[in-house]
């Protein structure tokens, strides 16, 4: 076998990243061509970094509940009622955003709480608990600002949601970017020298280095992109948005949950097998209310950027938002059936999803059709989600 593609098989690729990868490249040609050049212009792909990140938010835990063999289909309209809560609170209420926010946390935490109790301690199916939810919820919001948008004025909480001074500007920018790059190699590096140290062959150092190198051309890319976004009234560039930074920091933090601690250990061990993990002692009704209580936290953080970018509370915020989040993490990888899932896979499916949105709003297609399509969408992934693990052997 050629040397090249022998060290390709043997290095430890997540060729599904990569085809979700090549899916959205191929995304971003497509409606780049049709629109003109306008897909791929700075401003549009801010919008779609500011709008991607409310989804992404939501979607890394979704990831999570999924694996466990659970779903949420009340998150959007949760969002919607902690969302309007919290602009209530500040706007009617006179109150600061910290203290509304911690407000709506508890509330969110709370609605969360008790549905995860209705399924860990009662059995009732989470399907039809968070069905019950999303209707419920979304009567809530109504009642909570009886029919009426919410403005929110705070200037200093307006930057959560990016917009005009939402960003960190063009230096702080390529800090991060700069940052970013270095834990990249550092961390290549650490892990060559962990299987150096335990005799563990290691990859050619040229594969290694091209692995590396795909993350890093990406950050750089996009920072390129976020600096080259300027508003026209405004003398600098805009820099990466806020909403994307709480977006990434998001990621990492229920990256580190998934693979360094025990919950996120027994989390995939309920998905894979419940009644084997409930027999060697894995708190199985426990972890499942702290996975709910973990959705309601990240159900606030994603209302707390959504008004801020809206600048108000409306009773339609969050409307659809457990279709694109499901969506996200399907495509990103999650089965359906639990067992299986990857925190970065929902970051590469939920921007999909925005893009193919962005791309036919873009094109002037009316919510009908972009309604049917995204349908389609998140059929195909779940098609070929159980055709590639036929293929792959994978049988979580």
């Amino acid at each position: 076998m050629n040397p090249v593609l022998n060290s390709l098989k043997q290095a430890s690729i997540d060729w599904r990243l990569v085809m979700m990868g090549t899916v959205l490249a191929g995304i971003a040609i497509v409606f780049n061509i049709l629109s003109g050049g306008l897909f791929m212009s700075p401003e549009n792909l801010y919008n779609i970094a500011q709008q991607t990140a409310v989804v992404g938010i939501v979607a890394t835990v979704v990831v999570l509940i999924i694996v466990a063999r659970h779903i949420d289909l009340s998150v959007g309209s949760v969002m919607g009622f902690v969302g309007v809560l919290i602009a209530t609170l500040m706007y009617t209420g006179g109150w600061h955003w910290a203290t509304a926010s911690l407000a709506g946390l508890a509330v969110a935490i709370a609605v969360s709480l008790y549905q995860g109790a209705l399924t860990a301690k009662l059995g009732v199916p989470s399907f039809v608990v968070t069905l019950g939810g999303l209707m419920s919820f979304r009567g809530a919001a109504f009642l909570v600002a009886d029919g009426k948008t919410q403005p929110v004025n705070d200037a200093f909480f307006q930057r959560l949601g990016g917009g005009f001074d939402g960003a960190i500007g063009v230096s702080a920018s390529w800090l991060l970017a700069a940052g970013i790059v270095l834990a990249l190699v550092l961390q290549m590096w650490a892990k060559r020298r962990a299987k150096a140290a335990y005799e563990v062959p290691n990859n050619p150092l040229w594969l290694d280095a091209a692995i590396v190198l795909v993350p890093v051309l990406i950050v750089l890319a996009f920072v390129a992109a976020m600096n080259a976004y300027k508003i026209p009234s405004k003398d600098a560039p805009q820099g990466v948005p806020i909403p994307v930074l709480i977006w990434g920091a998001v990621a990492l933090i229920l990256s580190f949950i998934v693979h360094r601690t025990r919950f996120g250990r027994y989390v995939f061990a309920m998905g894979g097998n419940p009644e084997a993990a409930a027999l060697v002692g894995i708190p199985v009704r426990r972890v499942t209310l702290m996975l709910f209580a973990l959705m309601g936290v990240l159900i606030t953080i994603a209302a707390i950027v959504s008004i801020a970018r809206l600048n108000a509370g409306t009773n339609s915020l969050g409307t659809s938002m457990e279709l694109y989040v499901i969506a996200a993490a399907v495509i990103g990888g999650t089965a359906l059936a639990g067992g299986s899932g990857s925190i970065l896979g929902s970051v590469l499916g939920a921007l999909i999803m925005q893009s193919i949105d962005s791309g036919m709003l873009l094109l002037d297609v009316s919510i009908g059709v972009r309604y049917v399509i995204i349908g389609q969408v998140l059929i195909a992934a779940v098609v070929f989600d159980v055709i590639y693990r036929r293929v792959t052997g994978d049988t979580v």
